[in-house]
């Protein structure tokens, strides 16, 4: 079957804009410094992640399904790359069309080896020469970005897990906000209450949230990096900041560092949105405290009774601070539960359901130490 001319052109016009798309995905990707609308890393983020959903769905221990998670990030990374190649591979291939005799797939077997730099092609025209030249630089171009594109990505982890294991030994392991505080004022049983180092940390976090919102959407992938640790994870770690800060200031107002407190909570339920609108999820940008949140008042009155346990200076009584409470997380709660649901963070108490029906882990705490005489 001969195909007219005419219809290769319109196909080779097609294959123009594949490339153009495609290109488009790419420099929105790895360049471009801000959150980019890039249908194609959506479309694979869902579909790696749809896999290991089906790879971990007879796995209940959650420790051996964090293990088959742990390469999720990197088959995505690869199957990112390969999807561009694929996609520039097919564009190419279609533009080169009208100008070869063999048919289509001669086109491809031309575009072929002047992209992925394998043997050689043999053109007649300067515009086949022209075009086999751009399919030869896209080709190294989108590898070499991508390799260029690891070490931000793993700095920006780097950072990222620092914060977060250092505030394993303050809020445990997994992390939880009455934890935080009941750990900071106990100080591991020093007889010496460290309340006063909260302030450093809310302004730590502060700025930690903001530089993971500012990466984390503008790098989606980094959003599946899991941390080193089965039961640690950014997102369960940043939630127990809230909470604390949120417990703090509705429970001791007197003594809470108000504008840290605050600060923090802003930056954090700011960078909490920001990581789930970017990844599809409809979270409001002023979430309506008529909405109330899932955490109850009984969950709620057993934080305050671990607190009272280690003496935590406690000024309102439990009914005054629970609706303050809740116009705090109301602020995040949604978007903790759905990003925690979304990379199957740890369990970790008060820190919402997720796809497999696994019951929440409580921290793991030392044995209670003795003030020295």
């Amino acid at each position: 079957m001969v195909v007219p001319p005419i219809a290769r052109d319109v196909v080779a016009c097609a294959g123009a804009l594949l490339v153009l798309v495609t290109m488009a995905s790419e420099i929105g990707t790895l360049i471009v410094p801000r959150p980019v609308a890039n249908w194609l890393t959506k479309v694979i983020d869902r579909t790696i992640d749809r896999a290991f959903l089906q790879l971990t769905r007879p796995i209940r221990e959650y420790k051996r399904r964090d293990r088959v998670l742990a390469p999720q990030a990197a088959a995505l990374l690869i199957c990112q790359l390969l999807a561009w190649l694929l996609l520039f591979y097919v564009g190419f291939s279609l533009l080169f069309w009208p100008f070869v005799s063999g048919g289509i797939t001669q086109a491809f077997t031309t575009a072929g080896p002047a992209l992925f730099e394998i043997g050689s092609a043999r053109v007649t025209t300067g515009l086949e020469r022209t075009i086999l030249d751009i399919a030869s630089l896209t080709g190294i171009i989108t590898v070499t970005l991508q390799i260029a594109y690891l070490p931000t990505l793993y700095s920006a982890f780097n950072r990222r897990e620092t914060d977060v294991a250092l505030l394993n030994a303050r809020a445990g392991v997994p992390s939880w906000g009455p934890e935080l505080l009941a750990r900071t004022h106990y100080a591991l049983g020093s007889g010496a209450s460290t309340i006063d180092t909260l302030p450093d940390l809310y302004k730590a976090w502060e700025r930690w949230a903001a530089d993971v919102a500012e990466s984390h959407t503008t790098y989606l992938p980094l959003v599946r990096f899991r941390s080193p640790r089965a039961l640690s994870s950014w997102v369960t770690a940043l939630l127990a900041v809230l909470d604390s800060a949120a417990l703090f200031l509705s429970l001791s107002p007197k003594q809470a560092p108000t504008v840290p407190a605050r600060l923090c909570l802003r930056a954090g339920f700011q960078c909490l949105g920001d990581i789930g609108r970017a990844m599809g999820y409809p979270i409001p940008a002023e979430p309506d405290p008529a909405s109330g949140i899932s955490l109850t008042y009984e969950e709620f009155l057993s934080a305050v009774e671990r607190m009272r346990k280690v003496d935590f200076p406690i000024e309102a009584e439990p009914e005054e601070a629970w609706p303050d409470f809740v116009g705090w997380r109301v602020n995040y709660e949604q978007a903790a539960y759905a990003l925690a649901r979304a990379v199957d963070a740890p369990p970790a108490l008060w820190s919402g359901p997720r796809r497999h029906a696994t019951p929440p882990i409580p921290p793991k705490r030392p044995p209670e130490g003795r003030p020295p005489k």
